[in-house]
């Protein structure tokens, strides 16, 4: 839901079942543009009113488009392995602090995001509309046991650094040449931070 968001989707040519636009809604170059894409795709376009996307986006803000895609396929941790900039994060919850940092991570060139299936929140909606796009973009894996897949990263070559705010080691402090290795920065949960064994998995907590 929302302009920019069904834009970088369409435009990066994902899965869409229909392409659901407000009747009498203001057009502008985004609109035109999902339009135009939808139509080049042969997507059913469906004009409904304002109430109905309301209700399809449970109140969202959407701003007159929705986008109706399958259920988010998630990567294989192991697929990341061949890059050198992964993003892991331990136990967000909020959606939209999933998608501000997919965001944020597409644009420093990132290969991916890990999550753990648990205490976390996955890809939705709103998750979707957070990231601007940017999860059309950037492969997110989910893994069973966060502490596993770091130690499975370290072994594939990776420096796996934490980011804690108790940590005795500034970010930019940390030798040149372990930042041009293959590193996995690992972000904790709101509040409560890296978890204990995240934390003692890290090669280095930084602040």
């Amino acid at each position: 839901m929302g302009r920019n968001p069904v834009v970088e989707a369409l435009r990066a040519d994902i899965p869409a079942t229909a392409l659901y636009v407000q009747a009498k809604a203001d057009a502008d170059d985004r609109w035109r543009e999902a339009l135009k894409i939808a139509v080049g795709r042969g997507l059913p376009l469906m004009e409904v009113a304002k109430s109905e996307l309301d209700r399809m986006t449970d109140g969202g803000v959407h701003q007159g488009l929705v986008l109706t895609v399958p259920e988010y396929e998630y990567s294989d941790a192991q697929d990341l392995e061949t890059g050198s900039l992964v993003v892991a994060l331990d136990g967000v919850t909020d959606p939209r602090n999933l998608g501000a940092l997919v965001r944020s991570a597409a644009a420093f060139g990132a290969d991916g995001i890990v999550i753990p299936t648990r205490r976390s929140v996955g890809v939705t909606a709103s998750a979707w509309k957070a990231s601007a796009g940017a999860l059309s973009r950037i492969p997110v894996a989910q893994v069973t046991n966060m502490t596993r897949a770091l130690e499975a990263f370290k072994k594939a070559g990776f420096t796996v650094i934490g980011l804690a705010a108790d940590a005795d080691v500034a970010l930019g402090n940390l030798d040149p040449e372990i930042m041009a290795g293959p590193v996995v920065i690992v972000v904790g949960a709101e509040g409560a931070g890296l978890s204990r064994l995240v934390g003692q998995t890290c090669d280095w907590r930084v602040g």
